[in-house]
C-alpha cells in the first residue's frame, strides 16, 4: 500500500487537476462572464482544512499552471493566487469557525479582489480593458461554495486525507 502521506498530496493534487480542466472548459460566449473561479474555490478549501499541506507555494504553481494552460502572461494568475490565498492562509481558524455563508461572502470579496488584481497585473503588462461582467464569477463562487465545501469535505473523511 501507499505512503498515506503520498496519497493524501496524489488525491489533493487530483482534485486540483480536475478544478484547472473545469476552469479551462469552454462555456457559452453570452455565459462566459458567469464561470466560476474553480481553482481558487478548491484551493480556498484545501488551505482551510489542510493548511500545513496546502499553502502560498501550492497556489503560486496553480496559478503558474493556470497561466501556462489559458495561454496569458506568466505569472499573472501565480501572483493573483499567492496573494488571495495568503490571506485565506493568515487567518483559516477563523474562517473555519465562520458559517458556509458567510466564508462564501468572504469568497466573493476574495474573488473580485483576484479579478481586479489579475486586471492590474495584465494592464502593467499589455493593454487590456476592464469588463465589469467578470465580477458575476463572484455571485456564482458565493452560490457554489457550500456545495463544493459539503462534497470536499466528504470527500477528504471518506478517504481519510490529513
Amino acid at each position: 500500500m501507499a505512503n498515506p502521506v503520498m496519497r493524501s498530496h496524489g488525491l489533493i493534487w487530483l482534485s486540483f487537476i480536475i478544478a484547472l480542466i473545469l476552469q479551462t472548459t469552454p462555456w457559452p460566449g453570452e455565459l462566459e462572464h458567469f464561470r466560476p473561479s474553480w481553482v481558487l474555490l478548491v484551493t480556498f478549501y484545501w488551505v482551510m482544512a489542510l493548511p500545513n499541506r496546502v499553502n502560498v507555494g501550492t497556489a503560486l504553481i496553480l496559478g503558474l499552471l493556470w497561466d501556462l494552460i489559458v495561454g496569458s502572461t506568466l505569472g499573472v494568475r501565480g501572483l493573483m493566487m499567492s496573494l488571495v490565498i495568503y490571506f485565506v492562509a493568515w487567518n483559516f481558524q477563523m474562517l473555519r469557525n465562520m458559517s458556509l455563508w458567510m466564508q462564501a461572502a468572504l469568497l466573493t470579496i476574495a474573488t473580485l479582489a483576484a479579478k481586479i488584481l489579475e486586471f492590474l497585473a495584465e494592464y502593467l503588462l499589455s493593454n487590456v480593458t476592464f469588463d465589469p461582467n467578470v465580477m458575476w464569477a463572484g455571485l456564482l463562487n458565493f452560490l457554489l461554495w457550500p456545495w463544493l465545501f459539503l462534497l470536499l469535505r466528504r470527500v477528504r473523511r471518506k478517504l481519510a486525507i490529513k
